[in-house]
């Protein structure tokens, strides 16, 4: 199958970049980017992309590739870093200059180029860029300016193209539509579809599971529920053990309605089980976001290894919903220069890496992101109200109190974000947005009920836009339905004295707070 090979610097996009390539059905492989391209990787290769990384090109340890890539004769395509480093690697300079670059940034196209064919000659780029190329290597041609830098060039002769800012972010005008042209520069097919992933994938689960028992930790949100109804299509469902633990930090009647869901999945073995005291006990006196990441971790899977014990299960697989977004924030990427921007409880306690270490994962939406893990469900048969349910994390309201987790607290957010979310569906505004959720901070403000003076929580509202997850900007409400969303939560929620909404895009936030 032809192939578009994506070089991993350590990016947090660099899955991206292989995704929207399979939007428009070309099939890609992301290696490290210190892979030996040696003819047997190459086989089926039309193109080459390197991604971005946070490195510098210019610092020690920072991700190189061999100049023999550039001999190739096989087109190249740089992403930010990818731009930088081919531009340190022949001779010209990168440096950290005055002017940074990030978030939406407008562009203007100097010259006609195929990589940008069908493209305005002004469009809005995002940037995401601390360094910036401050002289070009021989035989570049700039092919684009921002007000500030140069933002784009190729080496018409080599066939190798640089572009500083992130066309596969969803933020990016018309970013599909530049990695489309460098498809068809490559002339590479565009044959890959959704049936191929799920029949790639059946394969692969089949030949590892084999007839072994399969538990999956189900959580009722959008991920593990497709990844039960196609572990349920894929294997005997009889192999098949789904466990639900309702740890008590999950939304208002979440539980009652994960129990519904999963029942209709046909599922034979289902495990639904009470945690509430344990997960509160292992947060008590805790603050630290990644400390509580890591307790709701433990927790989690030391319930699940001890009610699995009950079951008499014998070398099981654990398989879990994880999406390729919580791998890479993780630092789980393809290679080994990605960072940490939070851990997931799903990923980075020492349990789930004994068991993954061990061989004994099973994650079949790991090379996934949402809105494919959405359009899968749907193929699979899963309900529109779960396949669009906005996304919800593992450690749950863990996560959304700020701060010491209690039941008071848990109980608060509960009733404030049962309202808001309601108020968002009746408004007819929940399917225009990715996510929205509130947090309850660790902080409390004067008010007045009454003629009384009250001194009640402060709650946060969050609402983005997004495709994916791997940027977001932030939802622009009518001021009437923040007002009177606001005006409900605290007529209703008697400990909340405000409500706040935040504004901030990601980057340079992330969509959750811890």
């Amino acid at each position: 199958m032809d192939t578009i090979l994506i070089l991993d610097f350590g990016g947090q996009t660099c899955q991206l970049i292989g995704r929207r390539l399979r939007e428009v059905g070309i099939f890609s492989e992301i290696a490290p980017h210190d892979a030996p391209l040696n003819s047997a990787r190459l086989k089926n290769v039309k193109g080459i992309i390197l991604s971005g990384s946070p490195y510098s090109v210019y610092e020690d340890g920072a991700p190189h590739v061999d100049l023999q890539l550039f001999t190739l004769g096989i087109p190249i395509l740089g992403i930010c870093y990818g731009f930088q480093l081919m531009t340190h690697l022949c001779g010209g300079r990168v440096e950290s200059l005055s002017v940074k670059e990030y978030g939406r940034v407008p562009l203007t196209l100097q010259t006609g180029n195929p990589l940008f064919d069908g493209v305005p000659s002004g469009f809005n780029s995002w940037m995401s860029h601390g360094d910036s190329i401050a002289a070009l290597a021989p035989g570049f041609e700039i092919t684009a300016v921002s007000d500030n830098h140069p933002a784009a060039a190729w080496n018409p002769e080599k066939r190798i193209w640089g572009i500083q800012f992130h066309p596969e972010t969803s933020h990016n005008e018309f970013g599909t539509q530049i990695l489309a042209n460098f498809g068809r520069i490559c002339n590479a097919a565009q044959d890959w579809t959704l049936d191929k992933v799920l029949e790639l994938e059946s394969h692969k689960i089949r030949e590892r599971v084999g007839k072994k028992d399969v538990l999956l930790l189900i959580s009722g949100g959008v991920d593990s529920t497709v990844a039960g109804a196609m572990l349920l299509k894929i294997l005997d469902p009889a192999q098949v053990h789904l466990m639900y633990i309702d740890t008590g930090l999950m939304r208002k009647y979440e539980s009652e309605e994960v129990a519904g869901i999963l029942r209709q999945l046909g599922a034979k073995h289902l495990h639904l089980i009470q945690a509430e005291k344990r997960f509160l006990s292992a947060l008590e006196g805790l603050s630290d976001p990644e400390a509580k990441r890591k307790a709701i971790g433990d927790t989690f899977i030391r319930v699940q290894e001890e009610e699995v014990s009950k079951l008499q299960l014998n070398d099981y697989f654990l398989a879990q919903g994880t999406l390729y977004t919580d791998l890479i924030e993780s630092g789980k990427g393809v290679g080994k220069k990605a960072q940490v921007i939070k851990s997931h409880h799903n990923v980075g306690t020492p349990l789930v890496e004994a068991k993954r270490a061990a061989g004994l994962i099973v994650e079949p939406l790991e090379m996934l992101y949402k809105d494919e893990v959405r359009a899968l469900g749907e193929k699979l048969g899963v309900g529109e109200a779960v396949v669009w349910r906005h996304p919800f994390p593992g450690p749950g309201l863990g996560i959304r109190i700020l701060g010491e987790v209690t039941r008071e607290k848990c109980d608060i957010l509960r009733d404030a974000d049962w309202i808001y979310i309601n108020e968002l569906k009746k408004r007819g505004l929940y399917r225009e947005i990715w996510q929205a959720f509130s947090v309850l901070l660790p902080v409390r403000s004067v008010g007045v009920t009454g003629d009384a003076r009250d001194y009640g929580f402060v709650l946060a509202l969050r609402a983005v836009v997004s495709k994916d997850g791997m940027s977001a900007d932030v939802y622009p409400f009518p001021m009437k339905d923040l007002l009177e969303i606001s005006s409900l939560i605290t007529n209703q929620v008697r400990a909340v004295g405000r409500v706040t909404y935040d504004i901030s895009s990601k980057p340079p936030s992330t969509i959750e707070w811890e």
